[in-house]
């Protein structure tokens, strides 16, 4: 299913269905697996989660990173012994035709292979033919595939489907790599690809008709507004492929196609079989191509997965209602949270039903600082709201990041929203144009979902959503994703729904979290079900898609399932929260910090948590205004991260001028600062990599050294 706007999906089930009392941690050792006991931790804390459709794991700073390593590592539950060390249940794969990382990269020489830009991986660029199903159909389309050769004795091939659709693989290979267990790349040849299309496979993009489509106001509770967003999605359906300029490419981007694709690649690379990972949409590739080829996959793993028999009618109100149960999640959470709900003033819940339905009367106009400096008047309108909300529920932290922004607007404040909003939408915060994200494609996202599924006119779409409406009371419009698909060139043919999936004799570990928005707790388990050798992985709370994001309980058992065989119980819960610990907003008057050491390290926990820097790739220079004035300006250096800050106040009267570093090695930070407004000074602030603060210098004319 698309998760246009970087943002739709669901969830299901609740924490009830976690058992046993003693949690199960399994570490990664020399001979294999290890168990220890162990108590929960009162926070699951690791590797930030971020929103992951389409993103679909954009790389966090690494200041965040180095804050959060000293935190508890995740723990995991299991309804008996964590994993059976067992045979193989299936015989272990022939041996391939390339058995040392020598012979992968003669073989990946003689396809022409060379290295990919800026990566460790080599890039395989397969002429295949855009028609798989029309032999006599002589049109060809380019494929790229990216492979990073096994470290050591060669087990196989490991293949990842990324989600979206649209999402591009050469995008994300080595940050996904990276969080890989190391015994998984000394053992398999890597290998990321970027669907036909999009990415270096085509470059396919409608930037501009995907923010015009996603920024349209309408209210489908009313006559007036159906007929609106029936044209929005009319127009849309119109614009994307003519800007795109390839119309003869849409009717052959659908799955049935791409994983023709990936079949053309095992082939020429020579493995009898081989390991396919699919998280969301990659999913339902995953499990498209298990159902043809079955016979040429060693295992399958199925992460945030999709149930394929479902209708995108029946799809779409699942994860409508999720959507808005992980919301209501995530305001629950901050009531539980004692300086969460300080900072709300209130019940959470009541405070965005509030701010929700002045939105829905009238739009609010506030004054954004722009990254340049000036104060811009704009409007905040219900719908920034919905798509902030529905992009932002999509993983523990992301889900803080919006209370912290809600919070901020029940004192008057609706820039941190608005962050949230641009950021959802793909704007540049200074002009509010639609900025290319070189690893999506909105054209690619709906050119698949448009094959893949069927929903007849739109009149007939409307209808089916009057249900959601009437019954989802928030984010309901996640629904009307796919209403484009109505009117799309080429469509209206019904592919149908595939058969349930049985994968005989391909084990499957799916992965699942109980506040996933997007692909809910039900559809893994009707998966599950079905399955001929099927395991279940629940992650309590957690984001959409769950392996690789520093929850040691899933990622070591994906790495034991990979590199040895080793198969969980039939259903296995690791433990989660639903939102990382709350950080509370910073006094909005300087006068209430208690010194200026607490002033500078409240600035700095600000920069961390700015939506710009806490989704920064950590490699293009950028700027921001600063909440109460001023800018911010963030560059990579030779030793990490360089800052600039020229009249920066995130309270009012402590403006910040002057400079700062992050270093990566030593986890440290320094800010040398000349400060102005409740008092002037000149001060130098660090922070060491054991959280350690300390400030010297002058302020309001008295010598300062300050440490704690």
């Amino acid at each position: 299913m698309a998760l246009t706007d970087e943002s739709l999906r669901r969830v299901g089930s609740s924490d009830s269905e976690v058992h046993s009392e003693s949690v199960v941690t399994a570490e990664t050792s020399a001979t294999g697996l290890a168990f220890q006991e162990r108590t929960a931790p009162s926070q699951a804390v690791g590797r930030p989660n971020l929103p992951t459709e389409n993103l679909p794991r954009r790389t966090p700073s690494l200041l965040l990173v180095s804050l959060w390593l000293s935190a508890a590592v995740l723990a995991c539950r299991a309804l008996s012994p964590a994993i059976i060390s067992l045979p193989s249940l299936t015989p272990p794969p022939e041996a391939s035709l390339i058995s040392t990382g020598e012979g992968m990269l003669a073989r990946l020489d003689r396809l022409g292979g060379t290295p990919c830009p800026e990566s460790d991986f080599i890039c395989v660029t397969l002429t295949v033919p855009l028609d798989h199903l029309d032999p006599a159909d002589g049109r060809t389309i380019e494929v790229v595939f990216a492979v990073l050769p096994a470290g050591g004795d060669r087990r196989g091939m490991f293949v990842t489907a990324v989600g979206g659709p649209g999402g591009s693989g050469l995008a994300v290979a080595d940050t996904y790599t990276a969080a890989f267990d190391p015994s998984i790349t000394e053992a398999f040849d890597v290998v990321f690809f970027d669907q036909r299309g999009l990415g270096a496979s085509g470059g396919q993009q409608c930037v501009a008709a995907a923010a015009a489509n996603y920024g349209a106001e309408y209210d489908p509770l009313t006559a007036a507004g159906e007929t609106e967003l029936a044209l929005d999605a009319e127009r849309f359906a119109r614009d994307c492929p003519a800007e795109m300029g390839n119309p003869d490419l849409l009717p052959y981007l659908g799955t049935e196609q791409a994983i023709e694709d990936l079949e053309v690649f095992r082939r020429e690379l020579g493995d009898d079989r081989f390991w396919l990972y699919g998280e969301s949409y990659g999913t339902q590739f995953a499990q498209t191509y298990a159902a043809k080829y079955g016979e040429r996959l060693a295992a399958l793993i199925l992460d945030g997965p999709v149930d394929l028999t479902l209708s995108g009618f029946e799809y779409y109100a699942e994860q409508a209602a999720a959507f808005g149960e992980v919301l209501a999640r995530t305001l629950s959470a901050c009531a539980e949270d004692e300086a969460c709900l300080g900072d709300m003033g209130g019940d959470p819940l009541q405070a965005y039903d509030s701010l929700a339905a002045r939105l829905r009367a009238d739009p609010a106009s506030f004054e954004f600082p722009l990254p340049s400096g000036r104060l811009a008047g704009r409007s905040f309108t219900f719908g920034d709201l919905e798509a902030g909300a529905a992009s932002y529920v999509y993983s523990e932290g992301s889900r803080m990041l919006f209370l912290r922004a809600l919070a901020a607007s029940t004192r008057g404040e609706l820039a941190p929203l608005a962050r949230i909003a641009y950021d959802a939408l793909s704007l540049d915060p200074e002009t509010l144009a639609p900025f290319v994200d070189p690893g999506w494609s909105d054209a690619v996202s709906y050119a698949v979902e448009c094959n893949d599924y069927d929903y007849g006119p739109a009149e007939t779409y409307l209808r089916a959503g009057d249900a959601v409406d009437a019954n989802v009371p928030r984010l309901g419009s996640v629904f009307y994703g796919d209403l484009p698909c109505s009117f799309w060139p080429g469509d209206g043919f019904d592919p149908g729904r595939p058969e349930p999936l049985v994968a005989q004799g391909v084990p499957v570990l799916v992965l699942v979290g109980t506040a996933d928005p997007a692909t809910p707790l039900p559809n893994a388990r009707r998966i599950v079900e079905r399955l001929a050798d099927g395991y279940l992985v629940v992650q309590e709370g957690g984001p959409h898609v769950i392996f690789g994001w520093g929850n040691a309980c899933v990622d070591n058992l994906v790495t034991g399932f990979l590199v040895r065989d080793l198969r969980p119980e039939r259903e296995t819960s690791c433990y989660g929260t639903v939102i990382d610990d709350y950080v509370p907003l910073p006094p909005a008057d300087a006068a209430d910090f208690a010194d200026p050491l607490e002033a500078l390290a409240s600035a700095e926990t600000e920069i961390a948590y700015l939506p710009e820097y806490f989704y920064w790739d950590g490699e293009t220079p950028f700027a921001v205004g600063c909440a109460f004035g001023g800018t911010l300006a963030v560059e990579p250096s030779p030793t990490g991260e360089a800052y600039t800050l020229s009249g920066c106040a995130f309270s009012r009267g402590f403006e910040m001028t002057g400079t700062g570093a992050f270093d990566y090695e030593s986890a440290g930070s320094r800010l040398e600062l000349a400060v102005a407004g409740l008092r002037p000074g000149e001060l130098v602030y660090n922070r060491d990599g054991d959280g350690a603060t300390r400030v010297t210098g002058e302020y309001g004319g008295e010598s300062i050294d300050l440490s704690r």
